[in-house]
């Protein structure tokens, strides 16, 4: 594992089995792409349960409970309203959050240095994740407040196909703000969740090879280096869950006709923050740690199959 760059110098780059180059951010970008889209599309059921929660929680009690009572209003279908924009949405941003967290988190090194990087790794953990995350948001904005209105929207009252809801969400532009109008706790919500999300997993990798797996890294087998990453994953995910959800309570009360037009601060205020924080944030939490386990899980074997090795431990 070279630490060296042919110029001779300590260069963050070459820490890893292969050199940090543009073709490496770019597979890194398809792999985040891999991990988001299908992870977040594939939870649609429970996602739209959840919103609904958010939105309306005397209708929609408990997971269970919502599952049924929009199953038995919409047919089973309905549990699936918002896959298309979903999956596109968090495709774009899975690309741009895990390959702009491998630029930034090299640059930032470098920036710092050999030293400096190796004593303040959180910090950089943190500020690399933070920079992608927020170009990350840009991309699933318009995607994430179209799945939003699809998912909140009284059955027949808003069209479902993707294309349709995105035209509509054009044509209602200065009622919904589209295609920016959620940027801002989009943002609220994602960064703290993405710098969670980093952090906790590279911390807690870090913990697993230096408490239970002490040998080198690279003697372990990729399997158990991939059960290591799904394991430090969930439990990140977890953490995410708890520290994003008031924010994605307010993304999912923004889709709610009577509050058209209102800010983050009057929504925040008017619904209450313990309302903010606990209405289906058991469900979250099941929903993030696994979503959270499996993304890094798929990111890492992406990664491992292209022999550009697992992510942390270092």
């Amino acid at each position: 594992m070279a630490h060296i760059a042919p110029s001779g110098k300590w260069d963050a780059r070459y820490l890893g089995p292969v050199p940090h180059d543009s073709s490496y951010y770019a597979k890194a970008m398809l792999g985040g792409a891999l991990a988001c889209g299908f992870t977040h599309a594939g939870i649609t059921p429970l996602d739209v349960t959840k919103c609904n929660m958010q939105v309306n929680p005397t209708k929609y009690k408990g997971t269970f409970q919502g599952f049924k009572t929009i199953s038995a209003e919409e047919g089973a279908m309905g549990l699936w309203k918002g896959f298309g924009p979903t999956f596109i949405g968090y495709s774009l941003q899975g690309m741009f959050k895990y390959g702009l967290y491998e630029f930034f988190k090299d640059t930032y090194m470098n920036l710092a240095g050999e030293e400096a990087s190796s004593k303040y790794k959180g910090a950089i953990w943190l500020a690399g994740s933070a920079s992608a995350e927020f170009f990350a948001d840009i991309a699933l904005c318009p995607l994430e407040m179209t799945k939003v209105k699809i998912q909140t929207s009284t059955p027949g009252t808003f069209p479902i196909p993707t294309g349709a809801a995105i035209a509509k969400m054009r044509e209602l532009a200065v009622e919904t703000r589209f295609p920016f109008g959620s940027i801002v706790p989009l943002w609220s919500r994602q960064i703290p969740y993405t710098m969670a999300k980093f952090f906790f997993f590279e911390y807690i990798v870090s913990l697993f090879y230096s408490h239970v797996f002490t040998a080198p890294k690279d003697t372990y087998s990729k399997s158990t280096q991939l059960g290591v990453t799904f394991a430090s994953g969930y439990l990140a995910g977890v953490v995410c869950a708890v520290v994003s959800h008031p924010a994605d309570s307010v993304v999912s009360q923004m889709g709610k006709l009577e509050n058209r037009g209102k800010g983050f601060g009057q929504i925040a205020s008017e619904v209450g923050l313990v309302n903010l924080a606990t209405k289906g944030l058991g469900t979250r939490v099941i929903m993030i740690g696994t979503l959270t386990g499996f993304q890094w899980w798929i990111y890492d074997s992406f990664k491992a199959s292209m022999g550009m090795g697992t992510t942390g431990g270092k």
